[in-house]
């Protein structure tokens, strides 16, 4: 049973940094299509960045160059590094992996950017 667990998140300042985790058990991220999606208040859940297999990134238009997916294949887990926050970026966080055709999401984790 693949699970993913979010941690990460919090209270930050606008301009400053936060680190989110994703890991997977039950699995691996190394062959599988991995993606970071945010919902803010009153707002539809919104692609933020996605990696595949092969290691290529892609971004939503909103990032720019301020956020950066990776992948820890030792440990199973995936990152989103966020910096320069903006009181926009406040949202529920979460990860997302597709693994044999199935979509499976983390349990979220709140992003709060104070201004």
């Amino acid at each position: 049973q693949v699970q993913l667990i979010q941690s990460g998140g919090g209270l930050v300042q606008a301009g400053g940094s936060l680190r989110l985790s994703c890991e997977m058990s039950g699995g691996t991220f190394n062959r599988h299509t991995t993606a970071w999606f945010r919902q803010a208040p009153g707002k539809e859940r919104e692609f933020v960045a996605v990696t595949n297999r092969y290691r290529q990134e892609s971004y939503a238009d909103f990032v720019q160059g301020r956020f950066t997916i990776s992948r820890d294949s030792t440990k199973s887990t995936v990152y989103l590094q966020m910096n320069s926050l903006k009181s926009e970026d406040t949202a529920v966080y979460y990860c997302y992996a597709e693994v044999a055709y199935v979509g499976y999401w983390g349990q979220g984790t709140q992003v709060t950017v104070s201004s």
